[in-house]
């Protein structure tokens, strides 16, 4: 019999469906011939598998590179708008400046000038043009107040206004408040609108404010009264001050007739 052949009762067992993976012509040998066994059984080689990446790694990688960008641009966005929404201090309005430059580069009429720069003479001038005037009136005085007291001539022709200090002729007839003229003696001639009243009085005192103040109203006229060395005449101006007039003196000499007094002017 043929070593080769196989013996009585003796099976082989069956080739397996899929050739086992190992090398291509076997480990090691196998019995009766069989090369590697089941390893490399009929002589085929084993099949090499190569894996590749699957398709949906790069579809992956592009979806969350966009989904970064995305992430990136809105957190931008809201930072700018938030900086937006804070309230900016607004720029502070300028005036523009008009003038005219000068030799240095300078530019004169703008507001930015120094505070002490000069001005110039005109400006000067019409800031202190437009600036209110006080005035300069002394404040009035209380009523009986001496406004005036001294010694007065009144001469012939020379009329004198009583309310001006110290009292003179006025070049406005009306406003002149006493006379003197010789008319067989002389002759004392209240002005326009003026009242005069001789004073008597018992004990011969010199009458006060308040005794001409009190009598004037009631007893003063503009009546022509006849001068006498001594005599006191209260009288009132035309301006309505109260005076006193008290004979020192009378000189006749023709047309130098005058009278000297001793004069107070009371304020209203």
């Amino acid at each position: 019999m043929n070593s080769e052949e196989p013996r009585q009762g003796q099976v082989w067992p069956a080739p397996p469906g899929h050739p086992p993976t190992g090398p291509a012509h076997g480990g090691h040998g196998g019995p009766d011939g069989y090369a590697g066994g089941y390893g490399g059984g009929y002589g085929a080689p084993a099949p090499i598998v190569v894996t590749r990446p699957s398709s949906h790694r790069g579809a992956w990688i592009g979806a969350g590179a966009t989904l970064v960008a995305a992430v990136i641009g809105v957190v931008g966005t809201y930072l700018v708008s938030t900086g937006n929404d804070a309230d900016p201090t607004p720029p502070t309005a300028r005036t523009p400046v008009t003038g005219s430059a000068t030799p240095s580069g300078t530019e004169t009429g703008s507001d930015d000038a120094p505070a002490d720069s000069p001005r110039s003479p005109e400006s000067t001038a019409s800031q202190e043009a437009s600036a209110p005037q006080t005035s300069t009136a002394p404040p009035a005085k209380p009523s009986g107040t001496v406004d005036w007291q001294g010694p007065l001539v009144i001469a012939f022709g020379e009329d004198k206004d009583l309310d001006s200090a110290p009292p003179a002729e006025s070049e406005i007839r009306a406003e002149n408040d006493f006379s003197v003229y010789p008319f067989g003696g002389h002759m004392l001639q209240p002005g326009d609108d003026v009242k005069a009243l001789v004073w008597k009085d018992a004990t011969n005192r010199t009458p006060s404010y308040e005794d001409c103040a009190r009598d004037i109203d009631t007893l003063g006229t503009s009546t022509t009264t006849e001068l006498k060395t001594g005599m006191v005449v209260c009288a009132a101006t035309n301006d309505g001050r109260l005076t006193r007039l008290t004979v020192k003196e009378l000189v006749s000499q023709g047309s130098d007739t005058r009278g000297v007094f001793d004069v107070v002017v009371w304020s209203r």
